[in-house]
């Protein structure tokens, strides 16, 4: 004889709106819950609140004018998204790029890595309760922000490379400015460990929740730390290496667990590495070799009209595989441009990986996906 569930125990199923005012969703997505008490049945990811139609706004501009549209994407890391429309429009029309601006170009988007991962480190210690983390982070990210200063005038949008290469070379004074940053940011890693990282109430808010294991991470397509962090090791610099990556040293972080903490940590991890790959290239940068001033390609015009061709290319930004396709009918504009954005693509698993967990931990699972809805929504 079973017994009955006595009636002050028993619970509805409730529809919750999370998002898209919440700030914990760090952008206009909205998460359509059914709940039943604290337990998620269901989560639907909501996107296009922030639509702008970029990529068909491409096809009424120049190649070179298109360029500004791109910082507009992830403009927590525009550097890669000028670097991954710059790869695609240079293999279209068969350009190529000095050494110098080459390394140049990997400095700033490994320099823009370490700024974008401070904004998750400070912003995902706000979501789980921690306000100094945030603090710490926006102080060290300010000092990447000047150095972008110095270098372009901006701060956020910065539209630094060029078809062929970068608009300018570093400036006096910036080598030097560059290395101590990087001096002065490597010990403060181990600060952020004990601020955050090893905090018990953090850890038990992010170990064994959001588990997406190596398979399912595959399946749904997941890139970067959000891949990494099930154990997968795909990063596109090493898997398919471009600019000059493949004659730098550095390793690729991995997680074990597939946890929210293990994406968390392999982006601290990265942090470390993009502050060694920043620290070769400017020793490269201050030798005989690349050749100083040479920045941009020779003969490259304003205004050029790629043969009727079609080109891929993809860069490992901060928040996974990003990718441009070009496609050229001989024309001054592209005919056809489309982004394919990890933040778009990693945001679609939350409709299984929140299934059974708590509302609380929606926060968390989202947080450790570090999406930016610009890329999302376009």
């Amino acid at each position: 004889m079973t017994q009955e569930t006595p009636a002050a125990l028993k619970t509805d199923q409730m529809f919750i709106n999370f998002g898209p005012q919440h700030p914990s969703t760090h952008g206009v997505l909205r998460i359509a819950l059914t709940v039943e008490g604290e337990v998620v049945i269901k989560g639907d990811p909501d996107v296009g609140f922030l639509h702008r139609g970029m990529e068909k706004l491409f096809e009424a501009r120049t190649y070179p004018q298109a360029l500004v549209l791109t910082d507009r994407l992830d403009y927590t890391s525009a550097m890669h998204n000028n670097l991954a429309y710059c790869l695609a429009v240079e293999r279209l029309a068969g350009i190529q790029v000095p050494p110098r601006a080459q390394y140049i170009r990997v400095l700033v988007a490994e320099l823009n890595r370490i700024a974008s991962h401070l904004v998750f480190f400070g912003t995902f210690g706000v979501d789980m309760g921690a306000f100094t983390p945030f603090l710490y982070a926006f102080r060290e990210r300010e000092m990447i922000l000047d150095l972008f200063e110095m270098l372009c005038g901006g701060r956020l949008l910065y539209s630094y490379l060029r078809i062929g290469g970068v608009s300018a070379d570093l400036p006096a004074g910036w080598t030097e400015k560059c290395r101590e940053f990087v001096n002065f940011f490597k010990p403060m890693l181990g600060d952020y460990d004990t601020l955050l990282s090893g905090n018990p109430i953090f850890q038990s808010r992010t170990k064994g929740v959001g588990f997406i294991s190596a398979e399912k991470a595959v399946a749904w397509g997941l890139s970067g730390p959000a891949l990494r962090g099930s154990g997968v090791n795909y990063d596109v610099r090493k898997a398919d290496p471009y600019c000059v990556y493949d004659k730098l040293n550095f390793t690729v972080p991995l997680g074990t667990n597939g946890d929210c903490f293990d994406r968390y940590y392999c982006r601290m991890r990265e942090m470390g590495q993009s502050a060694e790959i920043v620290l070769q290239c400017l020793d490269a940068l201050s030798g005989a070799e690349p050749t100083p001033g040479e920045v941009i390609a020779k003969g490259v015009p304003k205004m050029f009209k790629p043969a009727a061709a079609q080109a891929y290319s993809h860069v490992e930004a901060s928040r996974g595989d990003l990718g441009f396709f070009a496609v050229s009918d001989g024309g001054l504009n592209p005919y056809r441009m489309h982004v394919r954005g990890p933040s778009f693509i990693n945001v679609a698993i939350l409709q299984e990986i929140l299934v059974g967990c708590k509302i609380a931990d929606v926060v968390a699972i989202l947080g450790s996906l570090d999406i930016v809805l610009g890329e999302v929504d376009r």
